[in-house]
């Protein structure tokens, strides 16, 4: 039996499959609210053959945003609209389909271009906003400097964690995940590169996990009926950042407050460091801290091949396999990695027919 197509309970939730389709920003969205691209979107991934589908970095209040067009959760506009997209998607997915959203705040990196508009930081003419970081330090050279944040700015981010949280479970997902990478407000505080905070909130890892720490108890607390998870950081790529130690570390903290699971990436704290990229570039990380923790795990990163994906498991280096781009280039990966490893995979009534077996002719194979 393909390790890959094996069921996992996650929490409270089984998935079918070992499959995640990793959260991926569209900057499509009007104030927050998902729009007839996101109608698109999602219910094609849905129908990828992942188990779960993680929707994109969704902020959990307005000046949490990257973009003036990232996905937002913080109105009840936003939660009618998103509710619409995952009612559409659950329509026509296999019932098996476990659906999740990705809550975060982007932190320094806010007021920010979208990707295909250059990317930097808003020029005075595209209605910028002030950002906000564990310590005024700008994310690069050309963006702002942030706002230090006080103690009633972190209730008030905690409380939004908690609402946006609180809005999921009411549209029915089964899983939140909690954003603490990739540079964003919650990796920022985790991060000493980024957080060079004197009080409480900073220090070493223990004080600069504090207020992650916080947000992830105030949220399972809140949802306490649906999976809970956490993007944490496995690398900095920087002597100055965070370390594999550290990974397992955070981990091992969160798991203490109730996580059913993390997803290992790594980068993003700054874009002045140099990531070494590579095919399965982040496996080891989620290798280690599987082993170390015991926690469930994600890998993630350039992997593509699902014999590769199928090994990963086999070796014990995770529990299940995020994907990103390689969905986006093939919307029905997830099929195809089952025909590739000889399983029979849960397809829409209307798509039976493409499975090999039901070509005309004789053993056609892709």
């Amino acid at each position: 039996m393909s390790k890959l197509f094996t069921p996992l309970t996650i929490g409270p939730m089984t998935v079918a499959n070992r499959i995640v389709v990793s959260p991926m920003c569209q900057y499509s969205a009007v104030d927050g609210c998902a729009t007839d691209w996101h109608q698109f979107h999602v219910p094609s991934l849905a129908l990828s053959g992942a188990g779960l589908v993680i929707l994109e970095a969704t902020a959990v209040e307005r000046l949490g945003r990257i973009t003036h067009g990232c996905l937002g959760l913080y109105s009840d506009d936003n939660e009618r609209a998103l509710d619409r997209v995952v009612k559409s998607a659950r329509a026509f997915a296999p019932k098996s389909l476990r659906l999740g959203i990705q809550i975060a705040h982007a932190g320094r990196k806010a007021s920010s271009q979208r990707p295909w508009e250059g990317g930097g930081a808003l020029r005075p003419d595209q209605d910028p906003w002030q950002t906000f970081a564990p310590s005024a330090i700008p994310f690069d050279d050309g963006y702002p400097a942030p706002a230090a944040l006080a103690d009633a700015d972190l209730e008030r981010i905690r409380d939004a964690f908690v609402q946006a949280a609180r809005r999921a479970a009411r549209i029915g997902f089964d899983l939140v995940e909690l954003h603490m990478a990739h540079g964003y407000l919650l990796h920022s505080f985790v991060s000493p590169i980024a957080n060079r905070r004197e009080d409480r909130w900073g220090g070493d890892l223990v004080g600069r996990m504090a207020f992650p720490l916080e947000v992830a108890r105030a949220v399972r607390a809140a949802v306490p009926g649906i999976a809970l998870s956490a993007r944490i950081t496995g690398s900095d790529w920087s002597d100055a950042g965070l370390t594999p130690d550290d990974a397992v570390a955070a981990a091992t903290m969160l798991k203490g407050v109730g996580l059913d699971a993390v997803v290992v990436s790594s980068g993003g704290i700054t874009p002045k460091i140099r990531v070494g990229v590579g095919p399965n570039y982040q496996v080891p990380f989620a290798a280690r801290v599987k082993r170390e923790t015991g926690i469930l795990t994600q890998a993630v990163g350039m992997i593509v091949d699902p014999l590769e994906a199928e090994a990963i498991l086999e070796r014990g280096e995770a529990d299940q396999i995020a994907l990103a781009r390689a969905v986006l280039d093939d919307p029905r990966w997830g099929l195809h990695a089952a025909e590739k490893l000889g399983v029979e995979a849960e397809r829409p009534v209307q798509y039976v027919r493409v499975a090999p077996k039901h070509w005309p002719g004789a053993a056609l194979k892709r």
